[in-house]
């Protein structure tokens, strides 16, 4: 690549001797397209043979200039920096986009020209381009190019302009369909993803589902990585009402990968099968706000993932491989942390506080001692998420054994290692792990081969410390601190499968998935409003016989999942009355029942419970010693101008004797 990029210098610091400079627009040369060394003179435009190197693969073969950017001549188009920026963009952009990139690109610099006329390229054609690759530049820091401007230098349909990519479109199309000439599918390729590459699927997923689709940073890792969630919604980026919000994350571990896998092939699963027409999908996606975290601990996956490169290397590796070296190594983050030990222990408090009648189990909030000790980044960061969204349900997805496990993980008694220890909502959680294992190709089978552990007669599911027992885990922390209720899923026996065994394992869990995604469609939702019609913010909505109360959305929704039955259910909020409904829910529903109040202000009164129950305040009270704030002054020059660290990338423009680009640096 290097070679390559070299050779290329050479040549256009060569041309640049003879080649001259193209006329400035307003402003141009002080972004670096252009030098007004010398006055334009005019010529007039004549077709010419297309002889630029690496656009000779266009539509077609005559070309005219002045070009569309002013170059007046092909050695002054083959000497800008827009011409370089093509020829290297496969490598730049690890390969996406292109050839796309190249040929839109190309037909502005050599535009088509019929009757000694220029023919545009199609804006429509344009926009679609920067919507699907804007994504792959903003992975690199890199800013859209200029000469890829769709209203300063494309046409549209009326004009009569041309589409660049037609002839590609054609052939991808003759080559689809004699790989799948029933039907239309999914197509996935069941490979490895980098933390890059996986950042660029996600991105070209909701790039290419934009409607339904997109992505979103909940912060970053200790070396700094992304923590990137894809949602999926009719209106993506907001809470609409009543519509139930979940989440999936993956890759905790960084050692255990198959989930991060499952999830990546899931995000393009439900992105194409929308728009392929899949009813089931499209039900899905227009009932339910999904986010998926595909990779919660990045930089373990970096180190897991060169682990197992190296266990491929003859010299280095061992008997054992990476099955040996996939338990250990990667696991916790760059902190060595284990982020599933690294949550605040809730559990503990709510058994130290279970026997007092006034003490409520839900809404925990965080002790202050917690912020003593050390926090990692991506805890934190995924702490913050579970608190902005009101999330119903939740599936970590884990590896080392074949299982779904659920709250409470730690033990109620701290010397008993493995002792049933049941939430109130015991039976609820008993259904969501059944709903995952049942839809599960083997999971549930008890003639299943195990990793070690026995779980005979559960049929692929366990109370959490009833299997081995363990504090600050994320799915307690989920129950007892949020509305949201989290099962963990084991995957399997190996926590870095061979890429050989990636399609095997999506086949035996797609459904599970998809099930799973459909199952917060259980028990009930409804608005919790006051008298003038208002959303109440905050109210709680309490089941008889289950110490578990949920707590109503910012316009007053809230959802409880419950089994079938009849349930009596009451609503009250701090300075409105309390209103009880029996509810009977039948076992044949497939959809929540709907179930509203509506509270009326009544004169507040003091009572016991403002002091023995955790306020709201106190609940709101997070990161109290700003433990992940970072305060620091922007490096500045003597001009006030802030100094920024040049990318990698901008070696390949400022030494090859043009002038330097600097439109594509995002900061300018």
């Amino acid at each position: 690549m290097y070679l390559e990029v070299l050779a290329l210098l050479f040549f256009l610091e060569r041309s640049c001797l003879s080649a001259p400079q193209q006329p400035c627009h307003p402003g141009d040369e002080f972004l670096g397209r252009c030098s007004s060394s010398r006055s334009a003179h005019d010529e007039t435009p004549t077709c010419t043979e297309l002889n630029l190197g690496y656009c000779n693969d266009l539509e077609y073969s005559t070309t005219i200039f002045p070009n569309i950017l002013g170059h007046r001549s092909r050695y002054e188009a083959e000497s800008g920096a827009e011409y370089l920026l093509l020829s290297v963009i496969h490598g730049l952009l690890n390969g996406e986009c292109s050839p796309e990139i190249r040929l839109v690109g190309c037909s502005v610099l050599a535009s088509p020209c019929r009757d000694n006329k220029m023919v545009k390229p199609c804006r429509s054609t344009c926009e679609a381009l920067r919507k699907g690759c804007i994504h792959a530049f903003e992975a690199i820091e890199m800013a859209w190019p200029y000469f890829l401007d769709c209203d300063r230098f494309f046409a549209g349909n009326e004009e009569g302009c041309f589409d660049p990519l037609a002839g590609l479109k054609a052939r991808q199309e003759v080559a689809l369909s004699s790989l799948f000439p029933e039907e239309p599918s999914t197509i996935i390729q069941f490979t490895y993803a980098s933390n890059a590459q996986m950042y660029s699927l996600l991105k070209r997923t909701a790039a290419k589902c934009s409607h339904i689709s997109h992505v979103y940073s909940i912060g970053r890792s200790t070396e700094g990585r992304d923590l990137l969630v894809i949602e999926f919604t009719d209106n993506p980026g907001q809470h609409e009402l009543l519509e139930p919000e979940i989440k999936l994350v993956g890759n905790m571990h960084g050692n255990e990968v198959l989930g991060r896998q499952l999830l990546i092939y899931l995000a393009q699963y439900l992105c194409s099968e929308y728009m392929l027409g899949n009813q089931r999908i499209q039900s899905i996606i227009n009932n339910t706000r999904i986010h998926i975290l595909a990779s919660m601990n990045p930089d373990g996956y970096e180190l897991a993932a060169s682990e197992v490169e190296d266990s491929n290397d003859q010299e280095l590796s061992n008997q054992e491989g990476h099955l040996l070296n996939g338990w250990i190594s990667g696991r916790a983050n760059a902190q060595n942390l284990d982020l599933n030990r690294n949550f605040p222990d809730l559990t503990s408090l709510f058994y130290r506080n279970r026997r007092s009648r006034h003490y409520r189990i839900d809404h925990i909030p965080i002790p202050d001692t917690y912020w003593f000790g050390k926090v990692a980044p991506e805890t934190y960061a995924v702490m913050k998420w579970i608190r902005s969204l009101p999330f119903v349900q939740s599936a970590s997805l884990h590896g080392g054994e074949l299982v779904v496990s659920y709250p409470f993980d730690f033990s109620r008694h701290p010397h008993e290692e493995k002792m049933f220890s049941p939430t109130p909502d015991e039976q609820i959680f008993k259904q969501l792990a059944r709903t995952y294992a049942d839809a599960h190709a083997t999971m549930s089978n008890n003639d299943t081969d195990r990793c070690g552990a026995s779980f005979y007669r559960t049929r692929g599911i366990i109370n959490g410390a009833l299997w081995y027992s363990f504090a600050g885990g994320m799915s307690d922390f989920n129950y007892l601190h949020t509305n949201c209720m989290e099962i963990t899923v084991e995957l399997g026996c190996d926590k870095f499968p061979s890429e050989a065994e990636l399609y095997p394992e999506w086949k035996r869990n797609k459904e599970a998935l998809l099930s799973f995604l459909e199952s917060v469609h259980r028990g009930i939702k409804g608005v919790v409003r006051d008298t003038d019609g208002n959303g109440i913010k905050g109210a709680t909505v309490s089941v008889r016989g289950v110490r578990k109360d949920v707590t109503t959305a910012e316009d007053g929704d809230y959802w409880r999942l419950l089994n079938p039955g009849t349930h009596i259910l009451t609503a009250t909020a701090k300075g409105f009355s309390r209103v009880s409904k029996r509810v009977f829910l039948p076992h044949n529903m497939i959809k929540a029942g709907r179930v509203d109040f509506v509270l009326e202000k009544i004169p507040m009164e003091p009572d016991i419970d403002d002091h023995l129950f955790p306020t709201v305040d106190s609940w709101d009270r997070f990161d109290p010693y700003n433990q992940f704030e970072r305060f620091g002054e922007p490096d500045v020059t003597e001009e006030g101008i802030e100094r920024q660290e040049k990318p990698w990338w901008w070696n390949y423009f400022s030494q090859s004797g043009i002038s330097s680009p600097t439109w594509l640096l995002k900061n300018v």
